[in-house]
């Protein structure tokens, strides 16, 4: 076998942004992870069953997943896209949250009338807070000071008091309330009623209801732009999003997505916006510049999305480092693709590995002169890579590379 000539050129580019979404597939039991730049998914994660609701820690490296059959979180480690651990909560759980600092994980209940507190330095339930009837929907303050969920049996919204794990005060809303979310600056929470097919805006200095908006038939995922300017309702039964503009409080546009939208999340530069669609298994991406569906993406089954599932973790190439005389490496952090180009062979196998040695990615490239390869999605940490003809690993061009 002819050993590969180490005067090959590499250029080592990675995305100042790795943004993923993790969908939430009811019907199969998993969650399918899409590259938020180039909407494809590259993978499938085994949960427990019935997987519901959703959040993505501020940092990026866990995803929490909600199981209402089994009774369960998943807690997925993104960097290996693997259930780490597994936790008990209470009844039909629902909605959850992650708090901002990522040390508190909060699950709805919703048949055990309470709020599961996980501690995620131990992936264990610390404390549980009994609130109203039927809670569903949570969301957090920009400061993980205020807690609210929505109680879909009583019409209203319990206000939680995170410091003392207490009910603080209730706000009446409309009938039958799901989807919960807080302005960027705190001001604002909005709330999607199911059950009369509206939106309610609540005061958080006042507590009370200061805006009442019609939308589409059976809301249930909402979702808000960055710069608070824009409140995104996934409307189930008319399958479709309805645009809100924060400012007039008016619904400003409908977009069309496919049969029972149901979840509904956005991209940290607020360009896109992912619907998942529970009955025709697809999540559609909606260009917010325009509101039109740019790309329709083939999922699970019957995905949910109920939550914010769409990491917004920022990330960097910090320095890399190669064997001496393997490579020459150019960084161009830009588009979070691996380019390889300039080899004088045209079939080769590409893995990347991260520090312990696991597999992170396997590529055999044939025919080939140029190979770019999106890899946008790794977390943070050390990775290695090996490029090798067919599988003589001992004759090859190693290096590695960090990412924070």
């Amino acid at each position: 076998m002819k050993k590969i000539i180490t005067s090959a050129l590499i250029l080592l580019s990675i995305s100042c942004f790795a943004q993923t979404a993790y969908v939430t597939n009811d019907g199969d039991g998993t969650v399918s992870v899409i590259n938020v730049t180039t909407n494809v998914v590259f993978a499938t994660i085994p949960v427990g069953s019935q997987p519901y609701g959703v959040t993505v820690s501020a940092d990026g490296n866990r995803v929490y997943v909600v199981n209402q059959n089994s009774t369960s979180v998943s807690v997925i480690n993104t960097a290996t896209n693997t259930v780490v651990t597994t936790i008990p909560v209470g009844a039909a759980p629902r909605g959850i949250v992650v708090s901002p600092d990522g040390n508190t994980v909060y699950v709805a209940n919703r048949n055990g009338n309470s709020i599961s507190v996980i501690n995620t330095s131990t992936n264990q339930v610390s404390s549980t807070i009994q609130v109203a009837s039927g809670p569903w929907g949570l969301a957090i303050s920009a400061d993980g000071n205020k807690l609210y969920v929505t109680c879909i049996d009583v019409n209203s919204v319990s206000v939680i008091n995170t410091s003392t794990n207490t009910v603080s005060t209730t706000v009446t809303v409309g009938t039958s309330p799901r989807g919960i979310v807080v302005s960027p600056d705190g001001s604002k929470v909005y709330v999607s009623n199911e059950g009369d097919n509206t939106v309610n805006v609540i005061s958080t200095a006042t507590n009370s209801v200061t805006g009442t908006i019609t939308v589409g038939t059976n809301p249930y995922g909402v979702c808000i732009s960055p710069d608070g300017s824009t409140v995104y309702v996934a409307n189930d039964n008319s399958n479709s999003v309805s645009v809100i503009s924060t400012s007039s409080n008016t619904v400003t546009a409908t977009v069309s997505c496919q049969l029972h939208s149901y979840g509904v999340s956005i991209s940290p530069d607020g360009s896109k916006v992912y619907v998942a669609n529970s009955g025709v298994s697809t999540v559609s991406v909606i260009n917010t510049a325009n509101n039109t569906v740019s790309n329709t993406i083939t999922v699970g089954t019957a995905p949910y999305g109920f939550g914010n599932f769409i990491s917004s973790h920022t990330s960097g190439i910090s320095s890399l480092n190669f064997e001496p005389g393997s490579a020459s490496v150019y960084p161009n952090p830009n588009n979070g693709i691996f380019t390889i180009k300039d080899l004088r062979i045209t079939n080769y196998d590409l893995r990347i590995m991260d520090v312990i040695g696991n597999e992170v990615y396997h590529q055999a490239v044939n025919n080939s002169t140029q190979t770019n390869i999106d890899i946008s999605y790794l977390c943070n940490g050390v990775y290695f890579y090996e490029i090798s003809s067919g599988l003589q690993t001992s004759a090859s061009i190693r290096g590695k590379f960090i990412k924070e």
